[in-house]
């Protein structure tokens, strides 16, 4: 009888020790892990897909468009650029779930808009389909405001591999849609109507993946153990933006009065995040200043007239920002000192010089060359950057954290715009 109530005892103690274990215990006891990772990737993916499609397909536009300007005007309309600054500013009041949720689902409404248009008129212009195409390419920016910041505020307080995962699926749009043009730029050409083909079949794939990536976040990611896990420590430490994430996943979160007050007076304001991480934004800044100075638009000005050689920079470009973001998983190969990250980002400065006197001199190899290593750099600083910033904070301060340094690229995407104009210019 003894035996039996200590054996009753030892399996209550163990019920307890499991039931701690999910909600503040280690995480690497939690199943899920490689899972979640190849969630991120995906929904990384469907956050760039739709618009690296749609970049893709310009020709397609200028056939059907040839007065008025289609790659100049469809690159600013995405832009309302005032939606990423209100949700940054906003964020500790935006459910993370609905804000995320609500722009995937707009980039498949949007994407799958332009396929029925495309069909619905037979694939012929006029002003009427043009201003069409405008005013839901312009609905582009709005998901892709909600999304992209949405989605690496929420998992900054979770492992690093997330957030890794997580750009790596960003650099393979860029990588997936290079690689789709060249094969469909090939077996399109020829054919009856090759043109509109190639871009019904860009539309598709776009959509499919923004239908992936609404069930994937929606029934998929939440449930996973160790998605739960990261949650509920970010709510145990005052965040308040997971908690319709938690409820998907069955988990109710009852935060007091007197933990609310006690995380306002603990939490870091926006100004004191800042202040501690102005490196790490300043390094951000400064490799998208370098990166959009010389991708894509001196590329295309600057790389003979060869009308697959650009397309092929831009798919190595694409390629190796893909494979340098798997790099920081590596442990020995990532950088952890700030004054490491400052010297390798300036040093990057040096690739305006070499790419000048290349485009002059050099032949194509070299400039294939050099277009890799901008793509490898690229990828490899700003994951390291994204994964090493939040470190050392609570969940609130990861999120505001990332979320503001989202933010600073606002400024940085019109610069980009400002380079497809002048690739309309050179065309």
């Amino acid at each position: 009888m003894t035996c039996a109530r200590r054996l009753y005892r030892l399996c209550l103690g163990l019920k307890e020790v499991m039931t701690i274990a999910e909600t503040s215990g280690s995480p690497t006891r939690l199943q899920g892990k490689y899972g979640a990772m190849v969630v991120c990737w995906i929904l990384g993916l469907g956050s760039l897909v739709s618009w690296n499609s749609m970049l893709t397909i310009g020709d397609y536009y200028y056939n059907l468009f040839p007065k008025y300007h289609p790659s100049r005007v469809l690159t600013l309309v995405y832009q309302p650029f005032g939606t990423m600054a209100i949700l940054a500013y906003n964020e500790t009041k935006i459910d993370t779930r609905r804000r995320n949720l609500t722009g995937y689902i707009l980039f498949f409404i949007s994407t799958f808009a332009l396929l029925v248009l495309d069909l619905a008129t037979s694939g012929k212009g006029g002003i009427g389909n043009y201003i069409g195409i405008c005013i839901i390419v312009a609905a582009f920016g709005v998901p892709d405001a909600h999304v992209e910041g949405g989605m690496v505020g929420d998992l900054s307080f979770m492992c690093p591999e997330f957030i890794q995962s997580f750009l790596a699926g960003l650099a393979a749009s860029g990588a997936l849609t290079s690689a789709l043009r060249l094969i469909t730029k090939a077996a399109f050409e020829n054919l009856n109507n090759g043109l509109r083909k190639g871009t019904m079949l860009f539309l598709a794939i776009s959509t499919f993946f923004e239908f992936l990536c609404i069930y994937l976040y929606a029934f998929v990611f939440p449930k996973l153990p160790i998605v739960k896990y990261y949650r509920s420590k970010a709510a145990s430490e005052g965040s308040k933006t997971v908690s319709a994430d938690l409820a998907a996943a069955g988990i109710q979160t009852e935060v007091t009065q007197g933990a609310e007050d006690d995380d306002k007076q603990q939490r870091l304001s926006n100004k004191q995040l800042f202040t501690q991480n102005i490196d790490y934004a300043l390094g951000l800044c400064l490799i998208y200043v370098l990166t959009l100075s010389i991708f894509p638009g001196f590329l295309y000005k600057n790389t003979g007239s060869h009308h697959k050689y650009p397309l092929v920079l831009i798919a190595m470009y694409n390629l190796f920002d893909l494979i340098s973001r798997y790099i920081p998983l590596v442990e020995c190969l990532k950088i952890k000192s700030r004054k490491g990250f400052m010297i390798s980002i300036l040093s990057r400065f040096l690739l305006i010089p070499a790419f000048y006197f290349t485009a002059k001199y050099g032949d194509q190899g070299l400039m294939i060359m050099l277009t890799s290593f901008l793509g490898l750099t690229n990828g490899y600083l700003t994951v390291c950057v994204l994964t090493e910033a939040p470190k050392s904070y609570k969940g609130p301060e990861q999120n505001a954290l990332v979320l503001k340094g989202q933010g600073g690229e606002l400024p940085l995407d019109l610069d980009e715009e400002r380079e497809f104009i002048i690739l309309d210019d050179h065309y």
